[in-house]
Formats: C-alpha cells, structure tokens, sequence
C-alpha cells in the first residue's frame, strides 16, 4: 500500500525552480507531505530528500549525451528502485521529457500516478510520444496556453496552469533601480550576458558572447557587463573567459531577472531565460549553438520555425535569433546595436513583449500545480499525511 509521499523529478536549473515551489505550495497546503527525489538546491531548501541532484541528467545534445548515458542510466534505474522500494502516493516529473517519460512508464508499471509539470513540447517534434503520454500520465500540467488544447484532442488529460516565469520574476520597472540593487553603476550603459545553465552551453555559447561584448565594449568604453551564474555552475570559468579578453564583468549569482532589469538589452541563451527577459521587458538578441551532429538531427526532426519560446509564442520572428554557424561575434554586436537607442527595432520588439506578457496572465502557478497533484493523490485513495481536502 502506498504511503504519504511524494516522488519528484526535476533535472536542471529552472526545473528545480519551478518544482521547488511547487513543493512549497503542496507543503502549506498538506504540512504532513514527504517528499523525495532529484533535483537542485532550490529543491532540497524546499523539503526534498535529495537522492540524486538535478545536474547527473543535465545535458543536452545528442554528443553531449553519448558520454554521461552510463551516468544517466545509473541514475535512472536508482530512482525506480527507490519508487518500488518506497511505493510513493504520486509522483511529479518536471520537464526534462526524454528521462521523464522514461520513468513515466516504469512509475505506471509499479502503479505510482504521475502527474507531469512543463509538458514536453511534443507540438514541435516527436508527435508520436503523445501516445504513450496518453497512456503513462496521469495529468499533463502545461505552461503555454495552445498547449492543453493539443494535448486534450489526442486523449491526454491536460490543463494549462499558468506559466511559472510570469510569477518568478519581480515587477519590471527602470533599469536603475536593479543596477542600485546589484551594485552596478546606475548611469553606465549596461549589457546582459546570460549564457545559459549548463556546463556544454558555457562550452559552446560563452567564447562567442565574450566577443561579442569586447567588440561592444570598444566602441563603448564605459559598457557595463552584467551575468547571472546558474545555480550549480562554478563561477571560475565564466571569470576565465572573460578575463581573456580583458573584461571585468559583475557575476551575479542566479538573479537572472535582476540582471536582464539593469541591462539595457541582453543576449540570452535561448530556454527559459529568453521568456524571464521577455517578461522583464527588454530587448534581447537570442544564441544558440549546439554539436554539429545534434543540429543535423534536430533540424530533421523539428517541425517548428523559430528556436526560442518568444518567437514561438508570437508566432513571428520577434526577436531576432542567431543559432550555429549564424552565431558569429560582429553578428551578435549588430544585433545589440541595433536594439540599444530608442528608435523603430527597439520600440517594435518591445511592444510585441508587451502583447506577449498579457497574454501568459497571472498566477498562481505552482498553487495550481499543488491542487492537481494533491488531486491526483486523492483520487488514488492515497493519504498524504492530512485528511483529504
């Protein structure tokens, strides 16, 4: 018999995040609530007992995959024993859908419901997973509003909770007043550098953006460089980087819509930060580069025309978006300078971040999430440590 608890999976920084509070909102709602699982130092602060940490599975890329599988799969089998072992009430799988989906399927077997958090983007690529979704999850919680429409005509119990980011980051406003808050110079041009969460995205983006500004910052030697350090990263070789190139950029860590607040534009990593800057409001320039072998397959497979959620969610290249070969320095700098005055492209890029914001709405997102989970636990008969609600 299924006890009280409550498995959670969550394998990168924004996961972490978002499962995090998830965690605390189930936590006010049902105080007798264990739970227990992978994820980040965001979850663990949160109540989880931290079996494994978000970073053994956060790798993306097929190249950059090959290496860690044995790692991965290790991992893997190690959360199943402890979901046959500890006969969870439920379980909350939070994005990364190639591991998730997996343990979906092995988690239906040992008869845990699974409710899954930031629904794999399914609409883009790999259409035939939705099958096995439809059979191997209980509840798909998604974050971008077409999406409870698409999974719901294929069969899949879906609803659209509201997107996490609108709620994480603070009430946008002037750029001063972040620069105060991090110690920044409050009257200096200011450029954000967001190169992503993980340890292959420093590898591959980070030496280009370093360009990108030194050439940037010759034409403007009173340039400000601002960067958030993912949580998890180590900070020594985004220092290294751009030391090489006699920069002295302000590292903050995590605080990455603080950082987009006191820039003027940033250049961002496209992923979740690319919505963070769209819902602080300014403009932005996106990159991306992966392998070679992981863009030939992913440029098969993928039936989309843009790269980052802004454009997608616009459904127009609102931003632009310079990915692989196109992800040159004096590309990135064009891009910059083209944003940074008020004129036309500045003033046309932010309107459509304006349209964008009101159409993603308000909170509260992980209260939601909390309901559905609990929901879910309920309707299994399975007692998590409080009379049902």
């Amino acid at each position: 018999m299924a006890n009280g608890e409550l498995m959670v999976v969550a394998g990168e920084a924004s996961g972490d995040l978002h499962a995090a509070d998830v965690l605390a909102a189930l936590r006010r709602l049902r105080p007798g609530l264990r739970a227990f699982g992978m994820g980040g130092p965001r979850l663990e602060a949160a109540g989880l007992e931290r079996l494994f940490d978000a970073r053994e599975i956060s790798v993306m890329g097929i190249a950059e995959v090959l290496p860690r599988l044995p790692r991965i799969w290790r991992v893997f089998r190690a959360l199943v024993r402890g979901a046959r072992d500890r006969r969870p009430a439920a379980a909350l799988l939070v994005d990364v859908p190639d591991f998730n989906l997996r343990l979906a399927r092995k988690l239906r077997g040992l008869g845990v419901p699974v409710v899954f958090y930031v629904s794999p983007t399914v609409w883009a690529w790999r259409r035939g997973r939705v099958r096995q979704i439809a059979r191997d999850v209980e509840r798909m919680l998604c974050i971008l509003p077409f999406e409870e429409e698409f999974y719901r005509a294929r069969g899949v119990r879906a609803r659209y909770v509201g997107n996490p980011v609108v709620e994480q980051v603070p009430p946008t406003g002037p750029s001063e007043g972040f620069r105060r808050a991090l110690g920044l110079e409050v009257t200096r041009p200011t450029l954000a550098i967001l190169p992503g969460s993980r340890p292959s995205e420093l590898q591959r983006l980070l030496p280009p953006m370093v360009e990108s500004a030194a050439l940037l910052q010759r034409e403007r030697p009173d340039l400000q460089l601002v960067v958030p350090v993912a949580p998890g990263l180590e900070r020594a070789p985004v220092e290294r980087a751009f030391a090489a190139r006699g920069l002295r950029p302000t590292l903050v860590e995590g605080r990455t819509a603080e950082v987009v607040g006191a820039a003027d534009v940033a250049v961002v990593a496209s992923g979740t930060a690319t919505l963070e800057t769209a819902l602080m409001l300014r403009p932005m320039v996106v990159v991306y580069r992966m392998s070679a072998l992981s863009w030939a397959v992913g440029k098969l497979l993928v039936k989309v025309t843009f790269v980052s959620l802004v454009n997608l969610l616009s459904g127009r290249r609102l931003v632009p978006e310079l990915l692989q070969g196109g992800l040159r320095p004096e590309a990135v700098a064009e891009e910059v300078r083209r944003l940074w005055q008020p004129g036309a492209a500045r003033e046309a890029q932010l309107e459509g971040l304006r349209a964008l914001r009101a159409r993603l709405g308000d909170g509260p997102t992980a209260a939601r999430v909390a309901e559905e989970v609990l929901d879910v636990m309920d309707a299994h008969g399975k007692d998590a440590g409080a009379p049902p609600r």
